[in-house]
């Protein structure tokens, strides 16, 4: 990109202008921020609004004298590239600085407890302790979810909640602990690791504090009015499903259908929530304190925040185009051991080409004050109507009626013979298996539109899915 492009663009993570070298100290924090969080540029000489090239007096002076600053104050040594460059007759000052190995860089005169800084959107901010450990973690290649946790012992992992989660997959042996590095050595010993913990412990909220999930559900579009919440500190594999069921739960708007004469029903996009929500849990920086995952439920969309900025050089476009580094490769693990996660590194160009499919508008994500927020923005309302005096079976019924366009889909390819998950995956042209469990398939076999050829034995090889009368019923209906 040259330099006439960037001049066109806004402020972000990579980028920033300044006008002069009147205040080197700002200047020299966001150099500290770029080298420790994904690199960057700035460019010297430009107006902030406008950004209409002022140039510089005395370029080669400037340069000498900002490569002096940069030598003088900042640890360890950073060199970046400074070069000049030419807009419109304007001699502007380019200082590209990349992603450090030496990370975590500080300004001498601050320290190095007090002066790391990061970079959060367009703004810079001051690192706390619990970052500039996990800066140095990461620039180190040491993942904070593989550490042991030698003052515990085997028996602090619920391992009866862990075999649960793994029954249909493997059995848990010491073997198999320490393949998933649930367990590490230590002294001739087995201990737990961090991932051990925040997947299975038996205290986990002891050890960390923060590690649950907080769901709340709001009527508006503001955070002041709460209808409904809920803690969840189940192990987090179950967890997902237990936010799932909230979501769900919630999926009608008002708090008493007793005083609600008309009700509002979302096509809510589980699929890719799901998704989302794995996200946060598979990429939440445990290391930091502040606060749990948390899920908010608004009428326009649902927010999904969790701790930790984006790791060492990874941006949001670099997401949105598909680039994935895993924070926490134990709980990851285990997550694709468990067929959360289907592969590595699509879930979030997945959410964004399903929300495009579904005619959502486009996702949004945020870096904010050490968080990560996830908005999944909901579709066009669909009103409902019930007369007053019967409201709870009418609107019970009316919306068992309603389905979602996924689950038309659904009985529309099963009214011509039975199919099997992938058969019916094909059918649909969908190849992420959560996608049609959780938007096409279990909605249907919730509300007895499908049912199982063997009820009997849920997950067996040959299993198939045919309509039921009701979905049949509903289907002419629906497609006459």
């Amino acid at each position: 990109m040259s330099i006439s492009e960037y001049l066109k663009s806004e402020e972000g993570k990579t980028l920033e202008f300044k006008q002069d070298l009147s205040s080197p100290r700002k200047m020299l924090k966001t150099l500290v921020a770029f080298a420790n969080t994904a690199g960057g540029r700035i460019i010297i000489g430009v107006e902030d609004k406008t950004r209409r090239p002022l140039g510089i007096e005395n370029p080669l002076e400037e340069e000498e004298r900002l490569c002096n600053l940069i030598a003088d104050s900042i640890s360890p040594r950073l060199v970046p590239n400074v070069e000049l460059a030419t807009v419109d007759g304007k001699t502007l000052l380019v200082v590209e600085v990349f992603l450090s190995n030496s990370r975590p860089h500080y300004l001498r005169a601050e320290g190095p407890d007090a002066g790391v800084y990061v970079r959060l959107g367009s703004t810079t901010r001051q690192a706390d302790r619990e970052l500039i450990a996990e800066l140095r973690r990461s620039a180190e290649g040491i993942s904070f979810d593989e550490m042991p946790m030698v003052d515990l012992s085997v028996d602090d992992i619920d391992l009866k909640a862990a075999q649960d989660a793994f029954a249909d997959v493997r059995k848990l042996d010491e073997q198999v602990l320490l393949t998933l590095k649930l367990l590490a050595r230590h002294q001739n010993r087995l201990v737990p690791t961090k991932g051990a913990i925040l997947l299975f412990g038996k205290e986990r909220t002891r050890h960390f504090p923060d590690a649950w999930i907080q769901c709340g559900r709001f009527f508006g579009t503001t955070k002041l009015d709460i209808f409904d919440h809920i803690d969840i500190e189940a192990p987090l594999p179950q967890a997902v499903d237990e936010v799932i069921l909230f979501l769900k739960k919630h999926a009608f708007r008002g708090a008493d259908l007793s005083q609600v004469r008309r009700r509002d029903v979302w096509s809510i996009p589980l699929g890719i929530l799901r998704e989302v929500i794995i996200n946060a849990c598979v990429h939440a920086d445990f290391s930091q304190r502040g606060a749990p995952i948390r899920i908010v439920f608004l009428d326009d969309r649902i927010e999904v925040e969790s701790m930790g900025i984006l790791l060492p050089g990874l941006t949001i476009e670099d997401m949105k185009q598909g680039a994935s580094r895993i924070r926490n490769p134990v709980i990851a693990r285990v997550f694709k051991e468990l067929h959360l996660i289907e592969q590595w590194g699509t879930g979030v160009r997945r959410i964004f080409a399903e929300a495009q499919e579904l005619g959502l508008p486009e996702p949004k994500i945020e870096e904010l004050a050490l968080r990560l927020r996830f908005t999944i923005f909901l579709g066009q309302l669909h009103h409902l109507s019930a007369p007053e005096q019967n409201h709870t079976a009418q609107v019970t019924e009316q919306a068992t009626e309603y389905v979602t366009e996924q689950v038309k889909r659904l009985l529309a390819i099963l009214k011509a013979q039975e199919l099997g998950s992938k058969a019916a995956m094909a059918a649909l042209h969908l190849n992420h298996r959560p996608t049609f469990l959780y938007d096409y398939l279990k909605p249907a076999l919730a509300d007895e539109l499908v049912e199982m050829t063997q009820p009997k034995a849920p997950k067996s090889p040959t299993q198939k899915y045919r309509l039921t009368q009701k979905g049949n019923n509903l289907l002419q209906k629906l497609i006459p």
